[in-house]
């Protein structure tokens, strides 16, 4: 598994007045460390030897691997949700603030490379967390928010006739699959486009490719292109 995201660039280091904390110098490493090889895979000594500090000074910032897995999951989510819904407050239409949305996503996918692997991987390696730290309520209560927002946006897309009526949380799946498993893809991803998806040229492609699949079949009059005949 680890050759499919090897290529996936590592977190950009998170400055605090100038220097870079302990605190986030740990979430920088677990982040990457999350990312490439999920919960399960990671220990806290490598966390530890990571940021070349001892087990100890590790567990006085962070007192468990719940912990810090929230920590690291909460950090990003709330990148996320802060510039999602700053996207969704500019002026025009229900499309126009869609696209707006879709871009900002896509942009912040690419900022945060890691970002993409290590979202998708919480959504279904929760096995071991128990969702009952602050932390972890925290990581559920952002995510929750950034799906209401944009489930929002689409129901009144759709009442005001700028969206053809659709089931929402399939809608919503098929955006999650179309851009944050893109960005996690690694390798394989790589291999399929020709080039590393994080590419200018490719995440320029990814924006213009997603916005006309979204366009024709979300898009209340958009055209139906004919299948092709066998």
């Amino acid at each position: 598994m680890d050759n499919v995201v090897a290529n996936i660039p590592l977190p950009r280091g998170r400055v605090l007045n100038g220097e870079a904390s302990t605190r986030n110098k740990i979430l920088d490493a677990a982040e990457a460390l999350f990312a490439r090889r999920g919960y399960s895979g990671v220990g806290m000594r490598e966390v530890a030897d990571a940021v070349g500090i001892g087990k100890s000074s590790l567990f006085h910032h962070f007192t468990s691997k719940v912990q810090l897995h929230a920590a690291v999951a909460g950090r990003i989510l709330d990148i996320f949700d802060r510039r999602l819904t700053a996207a969704l407050e500019i002026p025009g239409d229900a499309v126009a603030r869609f696209d707006h949305w879709l871009e900002t996503l896509i942009d912040t996918l690419v900022e945060y490379p890691t970002s993409a692997r290590l979202l998708l991987r919480s959504l279904f390696e929760d096995d071991e967390l128990t969702g009952t730290s602050e932390e972890e309520r925290h990581v559920d209560a952002t995510l929750h928010h950034l799906v209401a927002t944009l489930a929002e946006l689409l129901q009144r897309g759709m009442a005001a006739g700028a969206f053809r009526k659709a089931s929402i949380p399939h809608t919503l799946q098929s955006l999650i699959g179309l851009t944050v498993y893109h960005f996690a893809s690694g390798e394989f991803g790589d291999e399929l486009i020709g080039k590393s998806v994080f590419s200018p040229e490719a995440v320029k492609r990814r924006k213009q490719e997603v916005r006309d699949f979204l366009h024709l079949g979300l898009v209340s009059g958009a055209a139906v292109r004919p299948r092709p005949v066998k």
